[in-house]
């Protein structure tokens, strides 16, 4: 993992469809169309790199080797290299309880800002997201990340966020699913919505999912 630099809490400050969650310039006044793409194909925890449509990075998840950081916890930075957020799986836990952070994790003990988890019933496959602050908000994600085919609405049934296939503009071919778009609503935490996307990937992005996924937000 490089090395990347803590930033400081910016929570402060909302808009309408969400607001500021993990930090405030991640949260776009115009729909953002974002492409993600895996950048290590070897190890569990594979890197991320993701883009706008000037094909300039905004987000980015380095892993280089299954020793370089712990398993069970990712950190997302801006492109620059400063930690943004810290996804990190709760242990011992008996549902893959998640957490995340702003910042870096390991600089010291702050507290999570949600919690993600997951549940398997038969047939079908529940993740609940809990987020603490002051507002009562809820979220709702619906549809199969395993199939890159999924929407993140709020408590009026709005859609904030979708996951869905990239399509080359240059061929009209499908691509593969370790490139995929996330297109962000207005007001909508992008760094929020990533690290969602990197919980939904270690949890269930090999194919242990199904098409019945959903997800529900909470923010109390």
């Amino acid at each position: 993992m490089i090395g990347c630099e803590t930033i400081g809490d910016s929570r402060e400050g909302e808009m309408k469809g969400g607001g500021v969650i993990v930090e405030e310039r991640f949260v776009f006044e115009k729909e953002k169309h974002l492409t993600v793409m895996k950048t290590n194909i070897f190890f569990a925890s594979d890197g991320f790199t993701v883009f706008d449509r000037d094909v300039q990075v905004v987000f980015r998840v380095d892993s280089y080797g299954p020793n370089t950081r712990d398993a069970g916890e990712l950190v997302l930075m801006d492109p620059v290299g400063r930690c943004i957020l810290t996804v990190r799986r709760k242990r011992p836990s008996l549902h893959q309880r998640w957490e995340g952070f702003v910042g870096d994790r390991r600089e010291g003990d702050l507290k999570p800002i949600f919690s993600v988890k997951r549940s398997s019933m038969i047939g079908r496959s529940n993740v609940t997201v809990e987020l603490f602050g002051d507002r009562t908000e809820e979220y709702l994600i619906e549809g199969s990340f395993v199939h890159r085919n999924c929407t993140i609405y709020n408590s009026e049934k709005e859609t904030m966020a979708v996951i869905s296939r990239k399509v080359d503009i240059s061929t009209n071919m499908m691509l593969g699913k370790d490139v995929f778009s996330l297109t962000l609503k207005p007001g909508f935490d992008g760094a929020f919505a990533m690290g969602l996307v990197l919980v939904l990937d270690q949890t269930n992005g090999n194919g242990d999912g199904d098409d019945n996924d959903r997800a529900v937000a909470k923010r109390r």
